[in-house]
């Protein structure tokens, strides 16, 4: 035990001492634990499910165990229970930029409910560099110069990679993670492309697919599904790569705000991802059940992100880094309203301005701004 937190005795199995005993032991491990524990990195520990589900069959109160972890838990080979209808399971993202700013996230709600309202802020100007590349992980926020932020992403990176992708598979090429997650740092915001990632690779294409698969599973990178239609025939089935933190992808890549705002194209890439990631965050603590798609079809009318709520209203929305907007941006937002038909709600186009713009049929430029109030 390492520590109590708010009435809940907390265990971390990055200590090896108490990683050992519950591996040795996961019975008595188990049998000893105190009436409410936080179990920190559990991925490292699958033996003690099967001992952890014995308890909570005992005693089916909600709320006794908090298991937390780096990587996806169920995926380890040597789970012994997946705890499959004992335990809820939450996705915790790094931090929004509203939760950043401690204000309230409304932006989701006004889409769909059409009633967008202009934001406080003006323009982000080339604060919008800085507030991509400074992600949402805690740790690197609170470190003053750029050069110590890539640091730590480095460092997590190294730490992650050789410490939870270990626990979930056996690699021939370990060495080739880190490099991989760099690629696909550049290639964020694009239709997966693994004839591109495998390039500087001695391995095959499944292989690579494989080891993105572990790079998801780590919670690094993000697949952004295709929306379809049955109504559509000719739409695009390849999911979008995503980095799951523009920050990461700076440290990556070896950028500061400087170097980015010289390359409009990949500014244009790391806001997409930015944009996506920031929707995804405060979707995971909305109370509408909202699934996130792209669009493109095969006349090259695309959608950046496509919002569905509860299975029914459509919204989308596209992502552009300049101050102006004119009606040819509504092109893919246009030919996804016929393809949703009555299911669409609203088409945005997220642009770095200060006035909110309507276009009409349900379509509005927004300042970025607005996202986070």
């Amino acid at each position: 035990m390492v520590g109590d937190e708010a009435g809940y005795a907390y265990f971390s199995f990055d200590d090896a001492s108490v990683l050992s005993a519950a591996r040795q032991d996961p019975v008595g491990f188990a049998d000893r634990l105190p009436p409410h524990a936080v179990m920190d990195e559990i991925q490292h520990a699958p033996e003690l499910f099967s001992s952890l589900k014995r308890l909570i069959d005992r005693d089916r109160k909600s709320g006794r165990f908090i298991l937390t972890g780096s990587a996806n838990v169920l995926l380890v080979p040597r789970l012994s229970d997946s705890l499959a209808g004992r335990m809820e399971i939450l996705r915790l993202f790094p931090l929004a930029q509203c939760e950043i700013k401690e204000s309230a996230p409304t932006f989701i709600d006004e889409i769909f409910s059409g009633t967008l309202k202009l934001p406080h802020s003006g323009r982000e100007g080339d604060g919008l560099a800085e507030r991509i590349l400074q992600g949402g992980y805690p740790e690197p926020l609170a470190r003053t110069t750029w050069r110590r932020r890539r640091e730590w992403y480095r460092n997590y990176v190294e730490t992650i990679v050789q410490r939870d992708i270990r626990d979930l598979a056996k690699l021939s090429r370990m060495d080739a993670i880190p490099r991989l997650l760099e690629l696909a740092a550049g290639q964020t915001a694009r239709l997966l492309n693994v004839s591109e990632l495998s390039a500087p690779f001695q391995l095959s294409r499944p292989t690579i697919r494989d080891y993105l698969g572990l790079i998801e599973n780590i919670f690094l990178i993000d697949f952004l599904p295709s929306w379809h239609s049955n109504r559509m025939k000719r739409l695009v089935k390849t999911p979008k790569l995503h980095i799951a933190d523009t920050g990461l992808a700076g440290a990556l890549l070896g950028l500061d705000p400087a170097v980015l705002l010289k390359d409009r194209s990949l500014l244009g890439q790391l806001l997409e991802s930015f944009v996506y990631g920031e929707l995804r965050r405060q979707a995971s603590w909305h109370e509408s059940n909202l699934a996130f798609y792209h669009y493109r079809d095969k006349d090259q009318y695309e959608v950046d992100v496509v919002i569905q709520q509860d299975g029914r209203k459509i919204a989308g929305i596209e992502v552009k880094a300049s101050g102006t907007v004119t009606e040819r941006d509504f092109r893919g937002l246009n030919r996804l309203r016929q393809a949703a038909g009555n299911m669409f709600a609203a088409g945005i186009v997220l642009y770095d301005g200060e006035h909110l713009l309507p276009f009409g049929g349900h379509m509005h430029a927004v300042p970025i701004s607005a996202l986070w109030g």
